[in-house]
Order: C-alpha cells, then sequence, then structure tokens
C-alpha cells in the first residue's frame, strides 16, 4: 500500500535527514528521485507517470553522478542557477570595490567605508541611471543594475535573502524556468523603478529577490491549506523589507527602490500563478523553455559586454 503524498514527502525528508547525519557524500543534484510537478511527493527520477496521483511527469533531464569540481581545486564550481547568480554577484562586487579603491589612491581621497563603492563607478559599471537610460538608449542598464551593489550590507543583505529563497524557485519549477524569472522579474523592478522615479540612481539584486518571493506566493495558489501556510510565512519577508524599504522615508541619506522592490513583486505574483510548475510536460515546452534560458543567457552577457565597451568611454553629461 502506498503512503498518501504528505507522507512520502515527509518520510523521504526524514530519510535525508538521516543520512546526511552518518556523513552521506551524497551529491543532491544526482538524485534518484526528482517532485511530481502535480501532487509535489519525491518519485523515481526516471518516472514517467506519478504511482501516487496517476499523473504524468514529463520529460527528466540528464544529471551527472559526478560531485562537482573546484577553481584551482580550492573554490566550488557552482552547479545551480541560483549558485551561478550568486558568484556572478560576488564577482562583480569585487571588481566594484577594486575600481573604487583604485580611484581613491589615483584622486587623492578617501574610499568609502564598510566596504561602499563609490557613485562613479556604479554609473561606470551600468546602475540604473535613468538620464543614460532614456536620453542615451542604455537599456542595457535594467540588466546590469540587477548585479551590482553598493556595499557589504547591500549585498550581504541581498545573497543572504538570494541562497535562501533562490534553490526553493529553483526546485519548484525547474533550472531553465529559473534563468527565465530571475532576469524578468528583475528587469521589470527597475523598469517599474524607470517609470517611478527616472531621476534617481540605483543598483541591487532586490528587485529580483522580491520577483523570486512573489512567484513563490503566486505559486503558493495552487497548493490547498499547505500553501496557504507558506503564503503566510512568505508575506513576512514582504514586511520586513517593506520596513526596510520605510527607513528611507525616515532617514533621507539612506535610500531604498521601493519601486524596484514592488515591481519585482508584482511581476513575480503573476509568473508565479501562471507559469506551471516543474518540468515541461511536452518536449516542445522543454525545448521552448531552453530557448528562452539561452536567450536569458545572451541578454545578460550582451548587456555586460554593452557595458564593457563604454567602461573606457567618457560618459554623456545629460
Amino acid at each position: 500500500m502506498s503512503l498518501p503524498p504528505k507522507l512520502w514527502f515527509q518520510w523521504q525528508r526524514i530519510k535525508k535527514a538521516f543520512a546526511s547525519s552518518l556523513g552521506s557524500q551524497e551529491n543532491p543534484s544526482a538524485a534518484s528521485v526528482r517532485m511530481c510537478p502535480h501532487c509535489r511527493a519525491l518519485i523515481d527520477r526516471d518516472a514517467r507517470t506519478c504511482p501516487l496521483c496517476g499523473e504524468a511527469t514529463g520529460p527528466t533531464r540528464a544529471r551527472g553522478a559526478s560531485s562537482p569540481g573546484r577553481i584551482l581545486g580550492v573554490i566550488p564550481i557552482p552547479t545551480t542557477a541560483s549558485s551561478v547568480m550568486v558568484a556572478i554577484n560576488l564577482a562583480l562586487y569585487a571588481i566594484e570595490w577594486y575600481m573604487t579603491q583604485n580611484s581613491a589612491s589615483t584622486q587623492m581621497y578617501g574610499a568609502p567605508s564598510m566596504g561602499g563603492v563609490s557613485g562613479e563607478v556604479l554609473r561606470r559599471l551600468g546602475d540604473r541611471d535613468g538620464a543614460l537610460i532614456i536620453f542615451d538608449h542604455q537599456w542595457w542598464r535594467l540588466v546590469t543594475a540587477m548585479f551590482l551593489h553598493v556595499g557589504l550590507l547591500h549585498i550581504g543583505m541581498n545573497l543572504w535573502c538570494l541562497v535562501d529563497l533562490g534553490p526553493e524557485v529553483e526546485s519548484l519549477f525547474n533550472t531553465t524556468k529559473f534563468i527565465v524569472l530571475y532576469l524578468a522579474t528583475g528587469v521589470a523592478g527597475f523598469a517599474l523603478s524607470l517609470w517611478w522615479n527616472p531621476g534617481v540612481e540605483s543598483a541591487g539584486a532586490s528587485g529580483a529577490i522580491m520577483g523570486l518571493i512573489g512567484i513563490l506566493i503566486g505559486a503558493s495558489f495552487h497548493h490547498g491549506s499547505m500553501g496557504k501556510d507558506y503564503r503566510r510565512q512568505l508575506w513576512r519577508w514582504v514586511i520586513y523589507i517593506g520596513i526596510f524599504g520605510a527607513i528611507g522615508f525616515v532617514f533621507p541619506g539612506f535610500s531604498v527602490d521601493n519601486a524596484a522592490h514592488l515591481g519585482g513583486l508584482l511581476s513575480g505574483l503573476a509568473l508565479g500563478y501562471f507559469i506551471p510548475e516543474g518540468e515541461p510536460a511536452t518536449r516542445p515546452g522543454e525545448n521552448l523553455w531552453n530557448a528562452l534560458a539561452v536567450l536569458s543567457a545572451l541578454i545578460i552577457a550582451a548587456s555586460f559586454a554593452l557595458m564593457a565597451v563604454q567602461l573606457g568611454q567618457p560618459l554623456p553629461s545629460l
């Protein structure tokens, strides 16, 4: 007799926790089970039909069984889209910090404290500058701004949220959908920010992170009472970030792009509600999402290429 889906899922979690406590080195990306996109039970990875709900589970994507490699034998190579996004943000912050320190030393003035990044460096590397976007048509800044941060506290808080929420969205939908959703919600956030207040410069991953929260909230409406409980926890994230954003109204020198937060959240809510969870159910659907993911990666790469082209040129005086 098969267990109910909820009990089956809990049993698998208990087994996984027990294996971890014994020091098991099983690679999660090479797991032999996956989640049914319909009832959310853990089933055999190669199963075409869920034995618990009887629905077709769609095609599976091959996964390597080897453990992730390491750069120079020390730094783990990112194995998920979430970890790749974290790595890109860290790499860009390192470049920002180096350029800020270098500029401060050559111009004989002190660099910002607490790992702060100068406004000129942010502008050079592609923050959300309304004047340059509108009048100089540098629309790629809506993408590059997602990966830039103004200091250690800024990037620390954003990456903490990304590490916590990114894998949840990626496992609930899949890697290709995650890439598309992350880019779409981040750009939507900065697009609303540009419309709301074009004269203010901003940067950061928080618009896309609010998008991830919105995606999970939108998806939770399809999961009955369990989704309601989860949704209640997610709304707490929204409230906490909203309180943090309200600080900008109390302390004028502390700027928070609340419009980008709102744009990311609203776009995430819509996408999470309407886009089906799990792997695509058909081969054409899988091909479509693969193509959209590749297009998203190309958009990100092209945006940074355009940023690099103008890096050594004087910024237009607008």
